[in-house]
């Protein structure tokens, strides 16, 4: 079971256990302590104060993000600037000494609808602060289509980018939602896509990949 816990400008503390899955640590067994995030900043069109929702599993064993007014659009109904939306979160991953972690993973889902010839996108970064090294990855959708939608960013072992080891460094992950109307009727249509699900199920998930450090 999830407990959600709203974020809005406040920093919120999370204790999420080292083991998020029995794949996780790519070069490493994870620690061995609890870790604890704190949500420090949660920015962007696609996360209105109040709008996003961080859950801790019962068992501190992975942590999920969760959104109810992620939508970009075009068509009817629509203002010029919804065809793009965004959300930025700052995390603050204390880790126990001697450890750093990468994002190895992350799974999102959604909802699209798509008149035919309109296309979406869906994008994520990370980034460490005061690091220029960026992992980003991009999924195009094209119409039509109207279903549920999911993607899975995975990083390969060799492009993972750690935690400088002894550092506090906020970790940085922006999503980002596109919608265009292509040769879709823009005066008599609507198409977008929802960083939410019609089932209600986990929107985001994060995995992280350990290692010693020396």
């Amino acid at each position: 079971m999830f407990r959600p816990v709203m974020i809005g400008g406040a920093a919120v503390a999370l204790v999420v256990a080292a083991s998020f899955s029995p794949s996780a640590a790519a070069d490493g067994a994870p620690p061995p302590d609890k870790v604890v995030i704190d949500v420090v900043s949660v920015n962007g069109s696609g996360c209105p104060a109040g709008t996003a929702a961080v859950a801790v599993a019962g068992d501190n064993t992975a942590f999920t993000v969760t959104y109810s007014d992620y939508l970009a659009q075009v068509g009817l109904g629509s203002r010029p600037t919804d065809f793009r939306k965004n959300c930025q979160l700052g995390l603050n991953i204390h880790v126990p000494q001697g450890y750093t972690y990468a994002i190895a993973k992350a799974d999102y889902r959604g909802f699209a609808h798509l008149q035919r010839g309109a296309t979406g996108l869906e994008k994520a970064s990370y980034y460490f602060q005061g690091m220029s090294q960026t992992t980003s990855v991009t999924h195009r959708f094209t119409g039509p289509l109207s279903d549920n939608w999911r993607t899975t960013d995975v990083t390969a072992a060799d492009a993972l980018v750690y935690a400088p080891c002894g550092a506090q460094r906020i970790l940085n992950v922006n999503t980002e939602l596109r919608v265009a109307a292509g040769t879709s009727d823009p005066d008599t249509t609507n198409s977008f896509m929802a960083m939410d699900s019609t089932d209600g199920s986990v929107n985001t998930l994060y995995h992280f990949s350990w290692k010693e450090c020396p």
